[in-house]
């Protein structure tokens, strides 16, 4: 565990100069500790930092080892030289996650969700759910939104104060650094293949996924998709209170809220109306969302109030614009191949989408998605590095076109597409290889539909 008096005097060494690692070391240095942030790459741009924190980029150096700790920025293979040789020589390696609570008031309020899919909507949903509930209410507790949402901990931990909610999204990167963490509130969604290569296999995957539950009590409250098979795998180690949801008929669990098709029921006897979200994925993260608020004492009414306000988010299932009678649909988060069947699947079968797919592989088969992809979609427009897999392991009678950029497959559908088609960015692959991140591949998905809007007029 982190303790901040334990490693007084020594100096910190954070890995990795992304937006996590930034934060970090602002926050390690505000907090009295000389820091060096040590980057492999050389990025085009060096951020400020206050005094005390140094900066190596275009390599990491033996001075790390000459660190008392290190803070590991999530991305970093838990495998890479520099962690398993700074293991050899007994240094401690953080998580900023955990290096950031430590630092925070003990009681205050932590919900964590994770999940392959899912996990910013629902988290999104819980914070403003919970916000709505201390803004009627006028209770003395402030509401943070946090973690792989956007904000690192590390950007907040200086705000917080005594029982205030924090609402974390959490990855599984996030997870594995972690060895103590412990959330009042913690929610796990679903669990499919994703990030096998980070991981080194599912197994890997689901250990991580796991440890969102390992360090709660009987005191703590577990939230879990009770039709989720690997999900309900882990209920049986769960100490905490376990609460279950599922949309489907058949699950192995005792659930708290099932859906009729209508309405979301709950065994306490409340039954509420799902936000205006498409798609029954959706419907599951709202459930989870509610069983969280319930759980730390926001009422019903309240959770019914923010449902029937909350809006889609930005680069899941979006609506973009039509143009030419053609709709344009941004799922740019689709970063795995469970997120593209999960937007396919809240689509009619009518053969008139056209799937925009690719990008940088994360190691699972692209053939998952034909049973799907076959009776809703008229194209497979492909784009990134992962053109060639796509072509060799998606086999369907849908013709599919290398488009190789975004705005090739865009200009491609809506040359070919007739009014009534559906376009949709949905690409089951990491953006790395041509964005910055998947916000940036939304943004400019949008700008591209924005333009071709304006040449129609």
């Amino acid at each position: 565990m982190f303790k901040p008096e334990k490693f007084a005097g020594q100096k910190a060494c954070v890995l990795g100069l992304g937006r996590s690692g930034r934060e970090a070391a602002r926050l390690l240095a505000r907090r009295g500790f000389s820091v060096l942030v040590s980057e492999e790459t050389q990025p085009e741009h060096i951020p400020d930092f206050p005094a005390g924190v140094e900066v190596e980029t275009g390599g990491i150096s033996e001075r790390v080892f000459a660190c008392g700790f290190i803070i590991k920025s999530p991305g970093i293979f838990p495998q890479h030289p520099v962690l398993q040789e700074a293991r050899k020589r007994k240094i401690p390696i953080f998580s900023e996650l955990e290096m950031a609570i430590a630092f925070m008031p003990k009681n205050i309020c932590i919900l964590a969700v994770s999940g392959t899919n899912g996990k910013t909507t629902t988290t999104s949903l819980l914070g403003a759910i919970l916000q709505d509930y201390v803004t009627e209410k006028k209770l003395p507790r402030r509401v943070f939104v946090s973690g792989n949402i956007g904000r690192p901990v590390a950007e907040v931990t200086d705000q917080i104060r005594t029982k205030d909610f924090l609402v974390l999204e959490v990855s599984s990167y996030q997870l594995e650094d972690s060895t103590f963490f412990r959330p009042k509130v913690a929610c796990l969604l679903n669990i499919t293949p994703d990030h096998l290569d980070h991981h080194g296999g599912m197994e890997n995957y689901i250990r991580a996924k796991a440890r969102l539950f390992k360090n709660q009590r009987a005191n703590d409250f577990a939230v879990l998709n009770g039709g989720n098979a690997l999900c309900v795998e882990l209920a049986a180690e769960i100490k905490a209170k376990l609460s279950a949801f599922s949309t489907q008929a058949s699950h192995s669990l005792k659930t708290d809220v099932f859906y009729d098709g209508d309405e979301i029921i709950f065994s306490a006897g409340y039954r509420l109306r799902p936000p205006k979200l498409k798609g029954i994925h959706n419907v599951e993260n709202a459930m989870a969302a509610a069983l969280c608020a319930l759980a730390v004492g926001v009422d019903a009414d309240a959770v019914q109030d923010m449902f029937d306000r909350f809006e889609p988010m930005e680069h899941r299932i979006e609506p973009c614009d039509k143009v030419r009678g053609i709709r344009f649909i941004n799922d740019s988060k689709a970063t795995n191949i469970d997120s593209t069947l999960t937007a396919l699947r809240a689509f009619e079968k009518k053969q008139n989408i056209w799937l925009i797919l690719g990008g940088r592989d994360k190691g699972a088969s692209y053939a998952a998605l034909a049973p799907e992809i076959t009776p809703r979609c008229k194209g497979i427009l492909t784009i990134g590095e992962s053109m060639d897999k796509i072509a060799r392991e998606l086999k369907t009678p849908v013709p599919q076109v290398r488009c190789t950029t975004l705005e090739q497959a865009v200009s491609y559908a809506l040359a070919h597409g007739h009014e009534g088609d559906i376009v949709l960015l949905s690409p089951a692959c990491s953006s790395f290889d041509q964005f910055k991140d998947f916000e940036e591949r939304g943004r400019i998905f949008k700008e591209l539909v924005a333009k071709m809007k304006q040449l129609e007029i």
